[in-house]
């Protein structure tokens, strides 16, 4: 293949602070509260965006948007994705504080663990809705805002936060949690696909273990830190970078031709190579 003849001038690169900016971007991150959502909103707070987050805990919500607004101008205000009704109001709340919005992050989500002979009907409900119902209506009914913002230089963003749990065969007693996870990549891959001829990119990280509230009854102290760290293959946690960083590269210029993406933000743990099955190490 013969690549075109590029301008020097029309085609310089970009230098990386441009790669990674999203200065005058609009973005809504859902469970932005605490957690990685707090990393997500800080990271494009820092990075040049305004930020909405929203949480069902609204005065906790409040108070996050407050204390994050040293960085940038944040709101913050209770939402839910757990059901039908509270989508709906999300959205309207976001159309009602925003003219324009370019980036989603669907990160809000729930977990549940327990045995598999006592795992009950109840946790598929719950999980599934927030994970994967709340995420996928909430998208579609923010999505006629992220086309309306989009152009073909610069293309509106989702991205939807996974989980390595949604891609190793290992459940952790989180069976409800590892299929919703695995449901949000393949969802991903189909809405990327859909939206591509309408510039909006859409993308999911997928994190392997981070200390977060939801993790804290594993990782939550010394000991368990150090488990969990064994367990990876680059023998650490995740770190607030580590997610930043992927989050920058989707949402900015730089990934703007990425969309379908499941990017891996786990410290090996998805590639991990099984036990040789003829020959000892």
């Amino acid at each position: 293949m013969v690549l075109p003849r590029s301008s020097p001038v029309k085609d310089a690169m970009l230098a990386p602070s441009d790669l990674f900016s999203v200065r005058g971007r609009t973005a809504l991150v859902t469970g932005g509260a605490t957690g990685l959502g707090r990393v997500c909103a800080e990271a494009l707070l820092a990075a040049g965006a305004r930020v909405l987050i929203a949480s069902r805990k609204a005065e906790a919500c409040e108070a996050a948007a407050a204390e994050l607004s040293a960085i940038g101008p944040c709101e913050g205000f209770g939402s839910t994705v757990a059901n039908e009704a509270g989508v709906a109001a999300l959205a309207a709340e976001t159309q009602k504080r925003a003219h324009a919005l370019h980036i989603l992050v669907n990160n809000a989500g729930m977990n549940w663990g327990e045995p598999f002979e006592t795992f009950p009907w109840k946790a598929w409900e719950r999980v599934m809705s927030v994970n994967v119902a709340g995420l996928f209506s909430l998208t579609r009914d923010l999505a006629p805002m992220l086309a309306a913002s989009a152009t073909a230089d610069r293309p509106s963003t989702v991205v939807n936060i996974g989980s390595v749990m949604g891609s190793v065969t290992q459940s952790e007693h989180a069976y409800s949690y590892a299929a919703s996870k695995a449901a949000v990549h393949h969802l991903t891959r189909i809405l990327a696909a859909e939206f591509a001829g309408r510039q909006v990119t859409i993308n999911a990280i997928a994190p392997g273990p981070f200390p977060t509230n939801m993790t804290r009854f594993a990782i939550g102290d010394e000991a368990g830190a150090a488990r969990g760290a064994k367990a990876v293959p680059m023998g650490r946690l995740g770190r607030r970078e580590d997610i930043a960083g992927a989050l920058l590269f989707l949402t900015g210029r730089g990934g703007a031709y990425t969309t379908g993406a499941i990017v891996p933000v786990d410290g090996g743990v998805a590639a991990a190579a099984p036990a040789p099955m003829f020959a000892d190490e």
